[in-house]
């Protein structure tokens, strides 16, 4: 499955907002946090303001703040506001491949797939795409504390 642009920002930006929704964060924040471009994520910002999910906040201090419930918001609510996620087989337009039995099955496939892959979406929640979030942040700052360690008992034997 491969998202696209404005899904993918949709994504960061909702998940950085909602790590902490007290936080207010300008779309140059979240831009620069994942190396994106500001005027896209503007665009996409208008649209997560206006399907509820987050709310504009104007004013000196301005930016953006979560609007949404973490608990019950999944990964497919925030990537259906800019995609469908329905794939088309990239069938040569030289004849109508309709009726041919072949085809009809590679695109039936293809819709499970779909299907399977929109399920999986919609069970994960903010909440719990952000506590994975947390649980591989601290695995990794544990394995380069490992890591330090191990280099550091390394050079002191070697002394």
């Amino acid at each position: 499955m491969i998202l696209n642009k404005a899904s993918l920002f949709g994504l960061f930006a909702v998940l950085e907002l909602a790590s902490d929704p007290e936080r207010q964060l300008s779309t140059s924040d979240i831009a620069d946090q994942y190396g994106i471009s500001t005027h896209h994520l503007a665009k996409v910002m208008r649209n997560l303001v206006q399907n509820g999910l987050v709310q504009a906040m104007r004013g000196a201090g301005g930016g953006y703040r979560f609007a949404g419930n973490l608990n019950r918001t999944t990964l497919l609510d925030v990537i259906q506001l800019f995609e469908k996620l329905e794939s088309q087989l990239d069938m040569p337009n030289y004849r109508d491949h309709a009726a041919d039995p072949i085809v009809a099955e590679l695109q039936s496939v293809s819709d499970e797939i779909d299907e399977l892959t929109k399920a999986v979406l919609d069970t994960i929640t903010l909440a719990t795409a952000l506590k994975s979030t947390r649980q591989r942040a601290e695995a990794g700052s544990a394995a380069k504390a490992a890591g330090a360690a191990a280099g550091k008992a390394t050079r002191t034997r070697k002394a």
